[in-house]
């Protein structure tokens, strides 16, 4: 195997709790031989590893590597099998903790009201020690793990905190002697507590994270087990989806999901792309349509020819744009990675400044000062500072994922709030990308229907937009195909490379074509000189229709019969949509191959104001990333959505590119962003789904730093015991990924073309 090829392997990891976890684990990955680099997401338990090398040797090693670093080496679908469970799955240990506590700490809570009684010492000893050493046996091993690592984690925090509470009671308890009658003050509840709080909010997190990778699940969901072939006999079997090949043939019943991507082969039928595009209302489906497998079928039974299956599948694809955008780490998340390297080491030394100041010179005692020391050490586990950004990113993903916007890298949805241009292409992304033929004037003396009847004749065996634009209007006048079947006589038809058509109409030579082309040809165009200025203002491009007469004399030149102007027609919302960036302050700017005329007459009826700059007409398609990079010219932060093979190069110069997914794989390749359905109101869906995003990790890192900060000196200034430091620590993860949770609430705002919110 050629060793320099750069490989990708997604592993998973159990065992993590916090951001020094992520920290130590992504060390162990990066110290073996060949790999390049290695991002660890807390959120979703799992390592993206690029290395160089053969996957069959260096796999082994890596995981051999994570476990040595004291965790679980798990395929990287673990996490999401592990969230299938139900809503109390993994909460009986949990529970008996709670159990076990409950007499430890109920004695406390009546302390306010006078009630000064606890159990005696060895009932609070065979309530606590379980707890202490089964349930926090997961403390210790990690810890111990840690420690031969020379690296600090939340379970040394805790294990060391829990450990110094619960031999002090021991001591206090058998080590001293006490007056007769006289219980001495044990710390036992608050070693008990701790683990059983920090546990359930572990149980908790655990829960929340259930949900964040609760979009993946479900677009696994999509995919049937089971699909329908038709065998070589005719006869139906059914077979497992995995094992469909492109060009078998299914057949999909009323009701069922698309097993695969295809066309319909036979029969008609109501299909709800909902999964694909976030459209909820179904698309109608015929004979030579496209079907994707995840969609559902209406009520109509069809024979669907497969063209892509398995890993190759759109459903598949999307699933992989998930995944890869939530196992990508943020910019920001680096910066939390490089402070909790360094976190615990440092809350080590304050938890010891805490003991030795209290003991040796505050003349508290040595188990006042230990008790506060122990504080600090549970108040400063770092797991929210893990968990703030990947959690976000998670639930801001997959939401956007539901309404069919798909953020390929967390790179992209982290800078897209921060742009304030955007460039459109214009064909295909703001307009329909169907030229149609918006009028056909005849020279004078020629009959309407014979020139429309001649160029759909000239233009019938031609793929050409502008021909498929000529025959669809003859075919809405009833002139195309003719009602007996018989088309005349129809021969040497040519394309004319830049130029036009030309053929021979029963016997006679016509030609359909460019101004400039029959200009060339000598054909007197001066009765449309008027007709085409007034049409290219409009936006229109002009195409002429001339034909020579066989018997005309030599040299004759051809006679022009009519003018052809087409035009493209704005997308339904997409005026809508530019309008909605520029109440946000967002500026939007068009980019076009088109003459300055026609880009600006389009650009008007989109609401753009060329006066203003917001036209850039006549650019060639290898030109279009020039353009953008001229946009960004003084630091400004340009988005550009387009959607051909043309737009990929303008896409990537982009700081953020979004293709729209009714475009090509290129153009979606190329793009951090890919917009499912080719509606523009998605472009200003996506930069707020970004920013809200953002607002949730700016939000979760400043109460995680807040926890910590506000929580660790007041531990160590004795004003926090170790119970409320563990209901504090606990609370802190929760509210992060419950802070998080909240962005699956969230639902685009799109504009129709009225400019109305839908």
């Amino acid at each position: 195997m050629n060793t320099s090829t750069t490989c990708t392997l997604d592993l998973g990891v159990g065992g993590m709790t916090c951001a020094s976890c992520v920290a130590r684990v992504e060390k162990a990955l990066k110290k073996v031989p060949g790999v390049d680099s290695a991002a660890v997401n807390l959120a979703t338990e799992s390592a993206r590893v690029r290395f160089a090398g053969d996957p069959q040797d260096l796999g082994p090693r890596l995981r051999r590597a994570v476990r040595d670093a004291g965790y679980e080496p798990r395929a990287a679908e673990a996490a999401l099998a592990e969230g299938e469970g139900g809503p109390w799955a993994g909460f009986a240990p949990v529970g008996i903790g709670l159990l076990l506590s409950a007499p430890l700490v109920l004695p406390m809570l009546g302390m306010p009201l006078g009630w000064h009684w606890m159990p005696p010492a060895w009932v609070q000893f065979l309530l606590a020690t379980p707890v202490q050493f089964w349930l926090g046996a997961r403390f210790y091993r990690a810890a111990w793990h840690a420690l031969k690592a020379r690296s600090g984690n939340m379970e040394l925090l805790v294990s060391i905190g829990t450990t110094a509470a619960w031999l002090l009671s021991m001591w206090l308890w058998l080590g001293k002697s006490h007056p007769p009658g006289h219980e001495p003050h044990l710390y036992f509840e608050g070693a008990a507590v701790v683990i059983t709080l920090v546990r359930l909010g572990k149980w908790l997190e655990e829960r929340a994270k259930r949900q964040t990778t609760a979009a993946i699940r479900a677009l696994h969901a999509l995919r049937p087990e089971v699909a329908h072939l038709i065998d070589w006999d005719g006869s139906e079997k059914d077979i497992p989806v995995d094992e469909l090949r492109a060009g078998d043939r299914l057949v999909v019943r009323p009701g069922e999901r698309v097993p695969a991507d295809g066309r319909v082969a036979e029969g008609a039928t109501q299909v709800d792309e909902s999964m694909l595009t976030g459209e909820p209302l179904p698309v109608a489906k015929g004979a030579g349509d496209a079907l994707t497998g995840g969609s559902i079928n209406g009520d109509g039974r069809v024979v669907l020819q497969v063209t892509a299956a398995g890993a190759e599948s759109v459903l598949a694809h999307i699933i992989r744009l998930v995944q890869d955008a939530q196992a990508v780490k943020a910019p920001v998340q680096r910066l939390v990675d490089q402070v909790a390297a360094v976190f615990v080491p440092v809350v080590l030394l304050i938890a010891l400044a805490t003991l030795l100041g209290w003991w040796l010179l505050g003349g508290t005692g040595l188990e006042v000062a230990i008790m506060r020391a122990v504080a600090v050490l549970v108040i400063a586990c770092p797991c929210a500072l893990g968990l703030a950004t990947p959690t976000a990113i998670m639930a801001g993903t997959g939401v956007a994922a539901r309404h069919g916007i798909l953020i390929k890298d967390a790179q992209a949805l982290e800078v897209a709030h921060r742009v304030r241009t955007v460039a459109f292409d214009k064909t295909g992304t703001l307009t329909v990308g169907q030229p149609r033929l918006l009028a056909l004037l005849p020279a004078a003396g020629v009959d309407e229907a014979a020139a429309l009847r001649t160029a759909a004749r000239l233009q019938s065996g031609s793929e050409h937009p502008l021909a498929r634009a000529v025959l669809a209007l003859a075919g809405e006048r009833g002139l195309w195909p003719p009602a007996n079947g018989a088309d005349g006589e129809l021969a040497d038809v040519r394309a004319v490379p830049g130029r036009g058509t030309e053929g021979r109409v029963d016997g006679h030579l016509a030609r359909i074509g460019s101004a400039r082309w029959m200009a060339e040809l000598g054909v007197d165009l001066q009765a449309f000189e008027a007709l085409a200025q007034s049409q290219q203002a409009q936006g229109a491009t002009v195409s002429i229709l001339a034909t020579q007469p066989a018997d005309a004399a030599a040299g004759a030149p051809p006679q022009a019969m009519a003018l052809l102007a087409f035009g493209d027609e704005p997308k339904p919302g997409a005026a809508a949509a530019l309008a909605e960036l520029h109440a946000r302050g967002i500026r939007a700017v068009m980019i076009s191959g088109d003459n300055r005329g026609a880009a600006e007459a389009m650009a008007r009826r989109l609401g753009l104001k060329p006066e203003d700059g917001q036209v850039m007409a006549e650019v060639l398609p290898g030109d279009k990333a020039q353009a953008v990079q001229q946009l960004r010219a003084g630091g400004a932060v340009v988005g550009m959505v387009g959607d051909g093979v043309n737009d990929a190069p303008a896409l990537a110069a982009a700081d953020v590119g979004m293709a729209m997914g009714s475009g090509t794989d290129v153009a979606m390749h190329a793009a951090g962003i890919t917009l499912m359905r080719g509606d523009v109101g998605l472009v200003p869906a996506a930069l707020d789904i970004s920013r809200r995003t953002v607002a949730k990790i700016r939000q979760n890192l400043f109460w995680a730093f807040f926890y910590n900060a506000a929580g660790i000196p007041l531990a160590a200034l004795g004003h926090l015991n170790p119970v409320l430091a563990g209901a504090a620590m606990a609370l802190s993860s929760v509210s992060v990924m419950s802070n998080a949770l909240l962005l699956r609430r969230w639902t685009p705002r799109v504009m129709n073309q009225n400019g109305l919110q839908r």
